[in-house]
């Protein structure tokens, strides 16, 4: 499905729709509607649940979005987070460097100075992308922070935060002391983070305010290479920097144990790498086939970064592969910082009196972005029908109720639903058009089941208190008591748990 295909699918549905519409819309920022803000709620869990879920000393917090100017001075963001841009001087369009030169420079633009990125612009002819003309400037990159005024007299600084990361930085001190004062310690994050985008663009995938969810583990530097078992034979998709130089954009896959053994990446990495896989399969069903592991070399990867692999997936929306994740291996970078910026000794004890300041491996997932790849990979038309293929456990609507007659079967169905919800699933009740129509509704909004209640439900017989339970991905039908309902339909819509650390 393309790009726009799927958008409009999702504006009709009530998945999403422009900041202000009724203004034309605000570049960079789109609201969710009743199907979309149920859909993020449900990856969002999703992802506590199973990263959380990785160890009892992983915690989520929630965390405030304005940081006072003095923590993103510390963390360089006031100095290092800007993004280099690239201006038509015939349309006067700005447009990021980056995008602008994806096709001369794929590796990216990070670490250039603008005299180098207007050198490659200029000696690759490139054109600008709205009006074909060749004269590109490039001006002094800017910050792309959203500054606020803050206090009362205006000469306080804030910053909405530009990442989630900084406030599990923030947090880990108190966090080391309600905790069980043990590491490797997990702080996660989902919220908003904010930046000024250059140029908006791919829907979800450049926004100005955006939700991350991100993981944070404060780990002991001497323990990076505990063993990964018993993942050490799980095959992962890994597209490697030297792989990259010589033309190829295939992953291989490569056994987690011969990563650590021969592929010189620490076993507590690969392990994280290998859940970050299952979550991808088992969660969110993206096939085997559309992931990798996109490996960073030096220049490319943030300054801050020792280690890192974009986890992408292809998108056909997109027309390739597109970052939806990743794992960063940052070392003491930050705790470094924020112990120099604060004054503050952030170092903990461990073992028998051994001082370690921790090394911090993250896990980032950007929830809007695998809100889109859900609806790419999962939106299907199949013989005049559109369905949603998604996993029960994500469906905004986990059940439909129809009445198949709404005079003669009305009164039931809707007790039904009532009854359905106050056990904790979320019911659309329906009772307008044909029983076909209603069927086609949720398969599109990708509900997973339609529970019917017809003349055999309500009448003495053999069917009495049972209801037609369709199955949306099949459309096989099943006669089920009333009474077996509930228990039925929870078993299925479970969601899966990975094994603990």
């Amino acid at each position: 499905m393309k790009s726009d295909e799927l958008l409009a699918l999702f504006l009709r549905r009530g998945v999403l729709w422009p900041t202000a519409e009724i203004y034309g819309g605000a570049q960079g920022l789109y609201d969710y509607g009743p199907l979309g803000a149920a859909l993020k709620r449900r990856i969002e869990d999703a992802w506590t649940s199973w990263f959380v879920g990785l160890s009892p000393d992983y915690y989520r917090i929630e965390p405030a979005e304005l940081l006072p100017e003095a923590v993103v001075r510390a963390s360089g963001h006031l100095e290092n987070f800007t993004d280099p841009e690239i201006v038509c001087d015939a349309c006067h369009t700005p447009f990021r460097a980056e995008t602008v030169l994806e096709a001369v420079r794929p590796e990216g633009v990070d670490g250039l100075s603008v005299a180098q990125i207007a050198e490659i612009a200029h000696a690759n002819h490139v054109k600008c992308p709205r009006c074909g003309s060749e004269a590109l400037s490039v001006p002094a990159p800017f910050n792309m922070m959203f500054g606020v005024d803050f206090g009362v007299t205006g000469k306080e600084r804030a910053y909405l935060r530009p990442e989630t990361a900084q406030n599990s930085f923030l947090a880990f001190p108190r966090m080391w002391e309600v905790g069980r004062h043990a590491l490797p310690l997990g702080v996660a994050v989902v919220g908003k983070a904010y930046r000024n985008e250059i140029a908006p663009r791919q829907v979800l995938f450049r926004l100005r305010a955006f939700t991350q969810a991100e993981l944070q583990i404060f780990f002991d530097p001497e323990h990076f290479d505990r063993p990964i078992d018993p993942f050490r034979d799980v095959r992962l998709p890994v597209l490697r920097v030297e792989r990259r130089e010589r033309g190829e954009e295939t992953p291989e896959f490569i056994r987690a144990e011969d990563l650590v053994a021969s592929g010189g990446l620490p076993a507590f990495y690969v392990h994280h790498m290998v859940q970050f896989h299952r979550f991808f399969r088992e969660v969110l069903a993206y096939p085997e086939e559309s992931i990798r592991f996109f490996e960073k070399s030096e220049k490319e990867r943030a300054f801050y970064n020792k280690i890192q692999f974009d986890a992408e997936v292809r998108l056909e929306s997109f027309g390739g592969y597109k970052e939806l994740g990743a794992v960063h291996y940052r070392g003491d970078y930050d705790l470094t910082r924020h112990a120099e910026g604060s004054g503050k000794d952030l170092a903990v004890t461990v073992g028998e009196g051994r001082s370690v300041l921790p090394h911090v491996l993250e896990l980032t997932f950007g929830v809007d972005r695998n809100l889109w790849g859900l609806g790419d990979l999962h939106l299907r038309t199949e013989d005049a029908r559109t369905v949603w293929h998604l996993p029960p456990f994500l469906a905004p609507v986990s059940v439909g109720v129809f009445p198949l007659i709404a005079k003669a079967h009305g009164a039931y169905a809707q007790r039904l639903a009532d009854d359905l919800a106050r056990a904790g699933l979320t019911v659309q009740y329906d009772a307008a058009s044909s029983i076909g129509r209603r069927y086609a509704r949720i398969d599109e909004a990708g509900t997973p089941y339609g529970v019917t209640v017809d003349a055999g439900t309500l009448d003495e017989g053999p069917e009495h208190d049972t209801v037609t339970v369709r199955e949306r991905d099949s459309r096989s039908q099943a006669r089920v008591p009333v009474g077996e309902l509930v228990g039925r339909l929870a078993g299925a819509l479970r969601l899966p748990r990975p094994p603990r650390i």
